[in-house]
């Protein structure tokens, strides 16, 4: 194993130009990729959206209750869903997502069901802990009113969340969730593709995504 291992790293060596002992080459500033900074809210608002829906999403910006209300109908009708499950925390509750579900019909299961009854719900709702505008990352913290199967066993995930969830980038989102147990980044719908390339949605996690924006609560 180590001759093989030496004479892989002979190879690189040689191909780099160097030899044994040889000091690393200092990166050189042309190299260096400097911290993002935050632009105008409403600008990463736009580019955040504008990045989920290059990765399949659904997006939608919304500025009331009443705004909340048909979105959910919309999309309830759009996804035939009949069963839906959806974390219990504040910013949900003050939206009255569960009371708007029940409205349309929707049967609610407890997102602290047995797995099999959360995987037979059509919808899993959750918010959002972070937000990044770059490349259309969702972060969400993992807790006991907020389960990681919510996001991961529907076949659709809805996330919704306050412009106060938008964070700089991923260094300053896992700054702020380095106490959680779990966290799951979401970059769009789960997907793979195959030995020939072709792109498959909803293999491994939700076949669709929808992230929606919605004003403080």
């Amino acid at each position: 194993m180590n001759s093989a291992r030496e004479e892989i790293l002979g190879k690189v060596r040689e191909a780099l130009g160097r030899r044994p002992g040889t000091a690393v080459p200092s990166v050189p500033p042309s190299a260096r990729v400097g911290p993002r900074k935050a632009g105008d809210p409403e600008a990463e608002i736009a580019q955040l959206l504008a990045e989920i829906g290059k990765l399949s999403g659904a997006t939608r910006r919304l500025g009331s209750q009443d705004d909340l209300r048909v979105a959910l109908a919309d999309l309830v009708k759009a996804e035939a869903v009949t069963k839906a499950t959806l974390w219990t925390t504040p910013d949900l509750a003050a939206w009255d997502v569960a009371g708007t579900l029940r409205t349309l019909g929707v049967e609610l299961v407890s997102p602290q069901a047995d797995k099999h009854l959360v995987a037979a719900c059509e919808l899993g709702v959750t918010g959002v802990d972070a937000a990044l505008p770059e490349t259309g990352t969702l972060l969400l913290r993992s807790a006991a009113d907020r389960p990681r199967v919510v996001s991961l066993l529907p076949r659709v995930h809805l996330a919704i969340f306050p412009p106060r969830a938008l964070q700089v980038d991923l260094h300053q989102a896992f700054a702020d969730a380095k106490d959680a147990g779990y966290s799951v980044l979401v970059t769009g719908p789960s997907r793979t593709a195959d030995i020939e390339l072709t792109l498959t949605l909803g293999v491994h996690g939700p076949k669709a995504l929808y992230a929606w924006v919605m004003n403080e609560p």
